[in-house]
Order: C-alpha cells, then sequence, then structure tokens
C-alpha cells in the first residue's frame, strides 16, 4: 500500500530531533497530508474512555483443546478485506471451559486489534456469546456515527495514520491505545447528508458480507436435507477397511478409512439416486499457469491494472464463499493458460485448501497458479460447474477435503485421489435451488434512480434475490464508491451523493 497520505521531510532541525528525544528513525518525522482541517479523534466518537473490561484475556495455549463450545477470537479474525469477522480454525480456537472468560459480544460491537494486524477492525454481524476475545483486541464503545467511524477506520488514511505512530522494528508491533489518536476527518460541504451517504453504504456493504455468510450456509443445509431425506435402506456400519479397499487406494497411511471420512461418504454414496466422479461429470483437472522464471521467463508484477496485463486470481486469495478478496495483474509477453467461462479455481494446497471459485463471466487473460487445480469442461455450462463447487465446498466444511490430502503443512490434494470424491445425482430442480444461492442472472442491479432515503430498503430487495456472486460483486462497488467518497472528505472536496458508475 503506498503511502499517499503521508509525506516525509526532506530535512529536520536541531529543535525537532530534540523534541524528539534524539531518535533519528525517519518515522518519527512524518507528517500527516490532510487538507480537511475539521476533524474529530478517535477517541471522541467513544461514549466513554475505553477501560481494562473492554480489552480482551489471554488464556494460554495449554488451554487449546481439539472441541468445545467455547470460542477464544484471535486477532486473525480481522481481515483488511471484509467488514465482518472471519471464522476459521485458525481465527477461532477452541478453549477449554474452565478458562472462557464471558466478553457479552453483541451484533453491532466494534472490535479493533491493537497488535499484530494493529488497527484491523470488524463489527460483529450477530451475537456471540461462546465467544472470548484476545488481548490484543478491544471491543469499542461506539454509539454514534458508528457506521462512518468504521468506514474511516477501515480507509488507508487511518492505517497510514497508525502505521507511522507505532514504533517499528519488533516482531510483534503494539499500538497500545495510540489509534484513539487518530484523525477522522468530518466534511466541511453538505456534512449532515455527506455523513449519512457514508453510513449508507457501509451499511450495504455490511449487509451483503452478512448474506454471503448466510446463503454460503444456506448451500450446506439444503444438501444435508436432501442427502438425508432421500438415503436407500442400507444403513452405516463402521468397519476396517478391507484388503481390496487398500489394494485400491494403495496406501496405509490414509485418513480415507477413518470414520469421520466413511460415514460422509456414506452419506453420499447411499443417496438413493446415486452418484458421480468428477470425470462421470465430464470434467477434467489440472494444475494452473507454472509462474516460475524458469518456465515463462520474466515478469511484472503489479496491484494495478494495465492493457495486456494478466489477471492473477492465486487460490491464496479466494474465500470460503467462492469470492476472491484479492487481485493482482502479471505482464508477461508469453500466451499463458488462460481460464475461461464455467472453469473453476481449486486451491488444492495448505491449510485452507478446498477453497473454490467459479467463472462466471467471460474473462479476458485470466490465470490462476500452480498451486491451484484448474477444474475444466468442454461444455462451459456455468450452472454445473456451481453445483460442483458446492459440493466441493460442502465435503470441505464436513473436513473430507483435509482427510484426502497428503503432506505437511496443511497437504495438498493430489489429482490421483479425485477418483475417490463422490457428487450426488441431484435432480435438476435441486442443483438450480443451490446454483442459485451462488449465482443468479435473474438479480439485477439497477441503482440509477436510487437515493439516498430508499437506497437500504431496494439494496436489500435486491440482495434477498442475489446469488454469493452477484451480492460480492456489487458490494465491491459499493467499496469504490465508500473510498472515493472518504479520499473526496480528507481532500476538503465535495462528495458527489449518488449510486451508480456513471457519477464520480
Amino acid at each position: 500500500m503506498s503511502n499517499s497520505y503521508i509525506r516525509t521531510p526532506e530535512s529536520i532541525s536541531i529543535k525537532s530531533i530534540e523534541e524528539k528525544g534524539f531518535t533519528l528513525s525517519s518515522s518519527q518525522y512524518m507528517d500527516l497530508i490532510m487538507p480537511n482541517k475539521n476533524y474529530k479523534l478517535v477517541g471522541d466518537f467513544l461514549s466513554r474512555p475505553l477501560k481494562r473490561s473492554d480489552l480482551g484475556v489471554e488464556v494460554g495455549s495449554i488451554s487449546y483443546i481439539s472441541q468445545s463450545p467455547f470460542y477464544f477470537l484471535r486477532t486473525k479474525a480481522l481481515q483488511s478485506y471484509s467488514f465482518l469477522p472471519e471464522i476459521t480454525s485458525e481465527s477461532a480456537l477452541p478453549v477449554m471451559p474452565s478458562v472462557f472468560m464471558k466478553k457479552n459480544l453483541k451484533e453491532g460491537d466494534l472490535l479493533i486489534s491493537k497488535d499484530s494486524n494493529i488497527g484491523e477492525i470488524i463489527i460483529l454481524d450477530k451475537d456471540y456469546p461462546n465467544f472470548m476475545t484476545s488481548s490484543a483486541i478491544y471491543k469499542l464503545p461506539v454509539n454514534e456515527h458508528k457506521y462512518y467511524l468504521l468506514a474511516f477506520i477501515k480507509h488507508q488514511i487511518f492505517r497510514e495514520q497508525l502505521d507511522f505512530m507505532v514504533p517499528k522494528g519488533a516482531p510483534i508491533r503494539h499500538a497500545k491505545t495510540m489509534f484513539l489518536d487518530c484523525k477522522i476527518p468530518i466534511p466541511n460541504k453538505n456534512s449532515g447528508e455527506t455523513i449519512k451517504f457514508i453510513e449508507v453504504l457501509t451499511q450495504a456493504i455490511i449487509n451483503k458480507e452478512k448474506l454471503i455468510k448466510e446463503k454460503h450456509q444456506k448451500i450446506f443445509d439444503n444438501i444435508d436435507l436432501e442427502l438425508k431425506a432421500n438415503q436407500n435402506k442400507k444403513v452405516f456400519t463402521m468397519d476396517f477397511p478391507t484388503i481390496n479397499e487398500i489394494d485400491s487406494i494403495g496406501r496405509l497411511d490414509t485418513n480415507l478409512y477413518r470414520q469421520e471420512f466413511k460415514e460422509t461418504d456414506f452419506l453420499i454414496k447411499n443417496y438413493d439416486k446415486g452418484y458421480n466422479t468428477i470425470f462421470d461429470l465430464g470434467f477434467t483437472l489440472s494444475r494452473g499457469q507454472n509462474l516460475q522464471v524458469s518456465n515463462i521467463g520474466n515478469s511484472i508484477y503489479s496491484k494495478t491494472f494495465y492493457p495486456n496485463f494478466y489477471t492473477l486470481m492465486l487460490p491464496k486469495f479466494l474465500s470460503k464463499y467462492g469470492t476472491i478478496d484479492t487481485v493482482e495483474y502479471i505482464g508477461n509477453p508469453k500466451n499463458l493458460k488462460t481460464l475461461e467461462k464455467g472453469d473453476l479455481i481449486f486451491g488444492a494446497e495448505g491449510f485452507e485448501k478446498g477453497r473454490s471459485i467459479v467463472i462466471i463471466e467471460e474473462k479476458e487473460k485470466t490465470i490462476t497458479n500452480i498451486h491451484g487445480i484448474t477444474i475444466q469442461q468442454e461444455e462451459h455450462n456455468v450452472e454445473k460447474a456451481i453445483f460442483v463447487k458446492c459440493c466441493l465446498d460442502y465435503l470441505r466444511d464436513k473436513g473430507l477435503i483435509d482427510l484426502f490430502a497428503v503432506g505437511g503443512n496443511g497437504g495438498s490434494l493430489a489429482q490421483k485421489y479425485w477418483e475417490y470424491i463422490s457428487f450426488p445425482k441431484f435432480a435438476a430442480d435441486e442443483q438450480k435451488k443451490l446454483t442459485k444461492l451462488y449465482h443468479n442472472s435473474e438479480a439485477k442491479y439497477d441503482i440509477n434512480n436510487w437515493n439516498l432515503d430508499d437506497f437500504l430498503t431496494k439494496d436489500n430487495e435486491f440482495n434477498n434475490v442475489a446469488g454469493i456472486y452477484e451480492l460480492d460483486k456489487t458490494a465491491k462497488h459499493l467499496k469504490t464508491k465508500l473510498n472515493s467518497a472518504i479520499d473526496n472528505i480528507v481532500n476538503d472536496e465535495e462528495v458527489n451523493i449518488c449510486f451508480f458508475n456513471a457519477c464520480q
């Protein structure tokens, strides 16, 4: 991220060196460039001063256990790409009930990290009664203009201020309560409507992110319901592997003999309409583009798009919901292996393996790398690809993708094990019910005539019929509008209050 709001002076005086305790660290002499001189400090937004009870507590790794109804929320749950907490096996760890301390985490609470990924902030999408926070996380007591504050803390203007306020050099940086002194600019022109515009945009983005999580869970619920309601009469029994089974798999050291795997595998194979393999469904598997210099020569990597550059969709940037959190670009003169409509990118390696995304629209010069498996089909049927993705997400949620993997550091799902992954033969109407939760082409985002007063109502009407793909796409559009509006406020420029693409 470029420091577009920070200025480092070309020279400093002896007096300023004395005032800074004779430090020669350049970060201590940086200045904030903010043309708008009308601002509040973060601390001014709080309804009361921060207390020790607003901070989480540590339980120690000795308190982590494999299963528990109580969880320890770490700073990893606070990510820059989302307004909501990212709950994963890495960010929320089950802990012994005896060490759990109730933190009364409620829907709408703001949580901010003071250590590690300092300044990251999220808003809770629901009550979390069985979660406690780490000692690196503050719960902010904010009532008025909560969404305005949240939007600015998510923005680069806040991050850059905090970055040069906090001393560098330690393995883990500690912001303590320095973030309370960061400046939040207030609009001078059309102040009331502008603040409302910022808050409406922020609320709309949060609403979409919440629905993405809900529709993702509904996919799992629908698959589970359909499978369990339509089982053959055979009943599952856990048996030791047979000689034929071991001979077929060709290994003894595999999780495919475990009860957790066999129970879910049985549920699919005992489905009364049958099951398929990925190959039965007409798909082929291949690795993504090898980007090593020895293979494609020198390349130029960029965060910004340039004509004739390739769009790089890396597995590590995929969310568990089938969206992309970050996109990079690569310039290379060779004809690289590109993705087409109806293809899937499947992250096959590491602790977050199993995340995937479907290429919904025709994309020119889009590639992934060798860490991803490209799942392709000749007919480019988007609905079929989405159904496969839904089933893979279901298996990942059940833990089966991890059980298929081999090797260390999270393991890798080798292509030879895909013949053991079963996909239920759902009827066309059942498949459509699932696929529309991920992508609904009937959802049209026509916002040209929406205004500030009716935007959230009409946006929610769209959200109810939109799939995860449309929710993510429109959320990204609103984030662009939000960041542009914040830039205008910082630069003391009037904000054009409109929602569609043509207005700036």
